[in-house]
């Protein structure tokens, strides 16, 4: 039995692994990866490689095994939806012991466009009748603290009001996951999982304020203005406008928290977005 993780090679994928052979020898540990060069470095940890891309059904069939833990960790792409269903086909034809996959805080009751296809993705894994986890992860601090130069020169601009988000670091996340792939009594689960402590954007701009000793402000717009904004960055407006919907979902309390799933499991307290904050700006 091995433990497979999917998209590897990402910022989630590298640091499950890391919290994985924290917890596992490396032996039992195996990486899925596009690009198997992009995994040299887990190779040298004595990580196994296997090159497959969530395009191509038979490779990711290759890279599964019978009794098998695989998380499958979602995909970016606009056809993330059909990628999900050929790496949930492989596990079944597979006969994997476990499949965790990470979704959206909240699951069906995300009612946000960006939540869409991990409320499809968990309905198909139900159907398929596989040992499922669903590790329902709620908003990154670097969804923010990675934006910090761009906060630093124009300030915070967005859609969400007063609403409060209770992220996490995505660290905690991967320590989540590495904590059920290793561990037992998490099957036919689903997990919340947020932050202990949730933050305004106007709060957060403050502690950028704070700590950076720059005068940083939020200025709060309406979605079609949020949208423009974006549109003018660089997105495509239809990326714009799920962006958009996300601060909606923020104003209406949607990512504000629903417990302490990821504190319990991985047994410490989570990462305060003012501690990423202070990390980003040392970077």
């Amino acid at each position: 039995m091995s433990i497979v993780v999917t998209a590897a090679t990402g910022h989630l994928g590298r640091l499950v692994i890391d919290e994985l052979l924290q917890r596992v020898p490396a032996d039992q540990v195996v990486a899925v990866a596009r690009n198997a060069e992009k995994a040299a470095d887990l190779a040298a940890r004595g990580v196994e490689v296997r090159a497959a891309d969530y395009n191509d059904p038979a490779a990711i069939a290759q890279a599964v095994n019978a009794g098998d833990k695989l998380l499958l960790i979602s995909g970016t792409e606009p056809n993330r939806l059909a990628q999900h269903q050929a790496v949930i086909d492989a596990a079944d034809e597979a006969g994997v012991a476990l499949l965790a996959y990470t979704s959206v805080l909240g699951g069906p009751e995300a009612d946000f466009d960006l939540a869409a296809d991990h409320i499809a993705t968990e309905q198909a894994i139900l159907d398929s009748g596989l040992t499922y986890t669903f590790l329902r992860n709620g908003w990154y601090n670097e969804n923010y603290t990675d934006q910090l130069p761009v906060q630093l020169e124009h300030g915070v601009v967005g859609s969400a009001g007063d609403g409060r988000i209770g992220s996490a670091a995505r660290r905690d996340y991967a320590a989540a996951a590495a904590v059920v792939l290793t561990g037992e009594g998490h099957e036919k689960k689903a997990y919340e999982l947020n932050g202990d402590t949730s933050w305004t954007l106007t709060e957060y701009a403050a502690e950028v304020s704070r700590q950076s000793g720059k005068d940083v402000a939020y200025t709060n717009v309406s979605a079609e203005e949020h949208v423009g904004v974006l549109v003018g960055a660089g997105f495509p407006e239809p990326v714009a406008r799920v962006f958009a919907g996300v601060d909606n979902a923020i104003e209406r309390g949607l990512l504000a928290g629903r417990g302490s799933d990821l504190t319990r499991l991985i047994g410490r307290p989570t990462t305060p977005i003012t501690d990423s904050i202070t990390a980003a700006l040392q970077k």
